[in-house]
């Protein structure tokens, strides 16, 4: 089997909800990495490239109508480069990595671009057709996070649990306390503080210029979700599903914006265009478990996908697991035998800091490993994030 190769990486600073990027079309937005792949390699004949494989969770927008070829387009791609949408809600992204990964690997193609975008700052309401003639009737749904013109028939098997509750449910079945969330993201905001104040984001950022109503545009080039905190704040927070529930908004990822795309060669590709390899795929995996306690969808994910390539836990030098909550990451952890504040996991923060644009975030946490693992000169990264409805998924990515 062939291999596949991750050679660059990139993303956006990742805006808070209505902050920077909310005036940046989604399909705009989702152009920026590509663009600036293209601008990185010189060398590469973007005529070459045989897909390009973006995620979006939300495409109700104006990341509707398949948003990867319109992005493609946008960043000015030859017309012949074709492109597909995938959604695995927020797995969508390192979804879309195994994808181009295993096109490469069984030889069918050899240069692809796997990335993904999420607006939900311009995430849209949405208003279902009337069920009847002359109906009086209508409802709006908000989609920028969760479920939206539910089946009764799902609701009554599953239940319809939103993100919070999920993490509640999670919270109380594997007795995650209030006091160990908060100190879990307090640690987020510190590690992120840390890394930005040396720079370790900026091999994978690009700078956004975004028009301004007056004077000239803004050159945006930081994540701006982090934020300065204590315990003794984070403990001033209350519950955002109940009065004593133990999820706060302090010990949760937000909802942002954001774009990132990666591009995947194989070996034939890497020796063709002159490109050098950060990474090698080595393996993904999904899992499914009950929705109401997606949060814990990483914990056999990881199992499936370590199962796969006869490697160990041990083994890995760095695991960047999605920060959806703090309650589902620390249930994630002790399942999997790591200490709560384990310096491999999350070392430059994650998501509670660095923010959860959904469709986004899966790259995110690639090319984040990937230069971890450049940088320290470790071996193996594994890559982990929750998903609604009930799913997990994992990768790992091997130095080379």
């Amino acid at each position: 089997m062939n291999q596949a190769f991750i050679c660059d990486a990139v993303r956006t600073p990742f805006g808070r909800f209505g902050g920077t990027l909310s005036t940046v079309r989604a399909d705009d937005l989702a152009a920026l990495p590509l663009k600036a792949l293209l601008e990185r390699n010189p060398g590469l004949d973007p005529a070459r490239i045989d897909d390009v494989i973006y995620g979006c969770a939300n495409q109700a927008g104006e990341d509707n109508r398949n948003v990867a070829r319109m992005a493609l387009l946008l960043a000015g791609l030859p017309e012949s480069v074709p492109g597909s949408t995938v959604n695995r809600l927020c797995g969508s992204s390192l979804d879309a990595i195994g994808i181009a990964a295993r096109a490469i690997k069984s030889g069918e193609t050899q240069l692809m671009v796997a990335g993904g975008v999420e607006s939900m700052s311009r995430a849209p309401f949405v208003m279902g057709k009337a069920e009847s003639a002359f109906s009086r009737s209508m409802k709006m749904e908000d989609t920028t996070l969760g479920w939206r013109f539910i089946n009764p028939l799902m609701k009554a098997l599953y239940g319809v649990d939103s993100m919070p509750e999920t993490a509640e449910n999670v919270a109380d079945e594997f007795g995650i306390s209030r006091a160990d969330q908060d100190a879990f993201a307090l640690r987020s905001q510190q590690r992120t503080a840390l890394a930005q104040e040396k720079g370790l984001f900026d091999d994978e950022l690009i700078a956004v210029s975004v028009p301004q109503r007056k004077g000239d545009a803004l050159n945006f080039a930081r994540d701006e979700h982090p934020r300065s905190t204590s315990l003794e704040s984070l403990a001033k927070l209350k519950g955002v599903v109940r009065a004593d529930g133990s999820v706060t908004a302090g010990n949760a990822s937000g909802v942002n914006d954001g774009a990132c795309a990666l591009l995947l060669a194989s070996e034939q590709a890497l020796i063709a265009y002159d490109l050098q390899p950060l990474a090698r795929v080595v393996g993904v995996a999904t899992a499914g478990l009950a929705p109401r306690i997606m949060g814990f969808g990483p914990s056999p994910a990881v199992h499936k996908v370590l199962a796969q390539t006869g490697l160990t836990l041990g083994q890995m030098d760095v695991i960047e697991l999605n920060e959806a909550f703090a309650a589902q990451a620390l249930a994630v952890t002790r399942s999997l035998g790591l200490a709560d504040d384990a310096a491999h996991v999350n070392p430059n923060g994650g998501a509670i800091a660095l923010g959860h644009p959904l469709g986004a975030s899966g790259g995110r946490l690639a090319m984040t490993a990937a230069y971890q693992l450049k940088r320290t000169g470790g071996r193996y990264a594994l890559c982990t994030m929750c998903i609604g409805v009930g799913q997990g998924i994992a990768l790992i990515i091997e130095r080379v």
